[in-house]
């Protein structure tokens, strides 16, 4: 993930922040080399101060699990411009206290189609399966692939799927999935390759909230098991029919 144009913002932080231009309308934070919470936490309070910049040029930013994007209009701002901008919001970061990560509580029915084969590959029974994935708090280390889809690390191995070999050519909204060694859930309905073990009755991307995305980069959440009646109830009332 590194690049030889990397430079150093000369920022005090627990890992040095380092920059690289993509294209010539984005700037690349990089914040290290490792997916750790520690790296997450330094993305979330740089996040925290641009999401409400107020910075003429700047169009988007994305984080991601090492870095953001921030995306701007070269007609503008210049990249030495914005960099000289980030520089002064960055040397404003305290290291305390500490970004305090929002918890979010996921409910599931554990009634995925890949829910027996995940429990076969792994040895386990479908109980145990449900139990391991259920146990931890994840964190949302990035939202992407499409809107609103969170990327969650904190998986326990023992659960560890690899993908299918042959994707499906759909996925429906609220599907719970497991890849390797991370877990998502798909928040629209979308080709996937992940194995699914579950499904929300919460609707996680909807353009008519004011923050479209019910989950965000730093989060922390919890999967919490429910019985079919629940997830009907649920789901009638998170898709208001």
């Amino acid at each position: 993930m590194g690049s030889s144009h990397e430079q150093s913002l000369g920022i005090a932080l627990p890992n040095s922040i380092r920059h690289y231009p993509m294209g010539d309308q984005a700037i690349v934070l990089f914040f290290g080399d490792s997916l750790s919470e520690a790296v997450n936490t330094q993305v979330r309070k740089v996040v925290a101060c641009i999401e409400n910049w107020s910075q003429p040029g700047v169009i988007e930013y994305v984080p991601a699990y090492t870095t953001i994007t921030i995306y701007y209009d070269p007609l503008t701002i210049t990249y030495q411009g914005l960099l000289a901008a980030l520089q002064t919001i960055v040397q404003d970061i305290s290291d305390d206290p500490k970004y305090q990560a929002v918890k979010k509580e996921i409910p599931v029915f554990y009634n995925g189609d890949d829910l027996a084969y995940v429990a076969q590959y792994n040895g386990l029974t479908e109980e145990e399966v449900i139990h391991i994935h259920s146990a931890p708090e994840y964190r949302v280390y990035m939202i992407g692939f499409v809107p609103g889809f969170p990327y969650l690390g904190g998986m326990d191995s023992r659960i560890a799927t690899a993908r299918k070999e042959v994707p499906r050519l759909k996925i429906e909204a609220g599907a719970v999935g497991i890849a390797g060694q991370q877990t998502g859930v798909y928040p629209i309905a979308t080709p996937g390759g992940w194995q699914i073990i579950g499904h929300t009755p919460l609707q996680l991307f909807d353009l008519k909230r004011e923050k479209p995305s019910l989950l965000e980069v730093g989060d922390l959440v919890c999967f919490v098991p429910i019985t079919y009646d629940e997830f009907v109830q649920l789901k009638a009332a998170s898709y208001g029919h």
